[in-house]
């Protein structure tokens, strides 16, 4: 199969040429399952396999409290539209206390376990290689996920040829893909703060105020879990209209059980949790081994 880029929303020569690389490294394969979230990222990769391997492309979610319904749901759609076999594997890594516990190193231990279930499915499918959908930017920040991938043997062709996320979305839109737009989405644990312990109670409570917000049509936002109080992250931009609604925001958030409400004036930014992290590092109270 040959993959056709629209015109309408065209990305740049250098990210062309590297989807061009990218389209080279999966043709390499002889067959392919994607660990696919229904994101940007893991949708382009998804689309780029099949119209390269087509039936040899299977995609596969993981099913746990940690991933949103409705990501699921999302991504099990696009897979029927692109006509790819999408298989749903559950996970355990909340029985995995090194994961419940919260620590720096959660996503490590989450990853392994998803990509060790995937690795395993991969092997009784037939399937010869398992990739996910790291973009180049990823490796710029702190994501022990990305550790546990490579340790396991999980390929990153988008992050292998330098595509970045802004190329990712060009070349989504290009294609028509439904998600070149989609706010980045991140695994619900990652709206506690590092050594608050991960419950099931508490991951259906952040995923009831999410989808409540959702429904007010916001996008691209966080609810980060703070006791009883819920602390918002938008889009900057955002901000202004989201005081003008400040009543039903509220009400929506504290409708998931909260009790306080709090809008972080900062606004969202792509891996805030981790601002603890690195200022305990600068100050020397995070060490031993693999501190980040």
């Amino acid at each position: 199969m040959t993959t056709v880029l629209v015109e309408s929303s065209p990305p740049s020569l250098e990210a062309r040429r590297k989807f061009s690389e990218l389209t080279d490294v999966i043709r390499s394969f002889d067959s392919v399952l994607v660990a696919y979230s229904g994101g940007v990222d893991s949708t382009l990769l998804l689309r780029a396999c099949h119209d390269v391997l087509g039936a040899k492309t299977v995609a596969a979610s993981g099913l746990s409290q940690t991933y949103a319904a409705e990501e699921l749901a999302e991504a099990r759609e696009i897979a029927v539209e692109m006509g790819v076999e999408h298989l749903v594997v559950s996970t355990m890594e909340l029985s995995d206390p090194r994961y419940a516990d919260n620590t720096h190193q959660r996503c490590f231990f989450c990853k392994t376990e998803l990509y060790g279930r995937l690795r395993d499915v991969a092997r009784e499918r037939g399937l010869a290689v398992l990739v996910d959908g790291t973009n180049a930017d990823d490796l710029g920040d702190f994501r022990p996920g990305i550790r546990a991938g490579r340790d396991l043997g999980v390929r990153s062709p988008l992050a292998e040829v330098g595509l970045g996320k802004d190329d990712v979305r060009a070349l989504s839109a290009s294609l028509g893909l439904r998600t070149w737009d989609k706010p980045a989405v991140a695994c619900l644990s990652s709206r506690f703060t590092y050594g608050d312990p991960i419950t099931v109670e508490k991951l259906r409570k952040v995923a009831a105020a999410e989808t409540a917000l959702r429904g007010l049509g916001l996008r691209g936002f966080r609810v980060r879990h703070h006791a009883d109080l819920a602390r918002i992250e938008l889009p900057p931009d955002e901000l202004p209209a989201a005081v003008q609604r400040a009543a039903e925001i509220v009400a929506a958030v504290k409708s998931a059980g909260y009790h306080h409400v709090a809008l972080d004036l900062e606004g969202y930014r792509a891996g805030s949790q981790n601002e603890v992290l690195h200022a305990r590092l600068k100050s020397g109270g995070l060490r031993g081994p693999g501190a980040l």
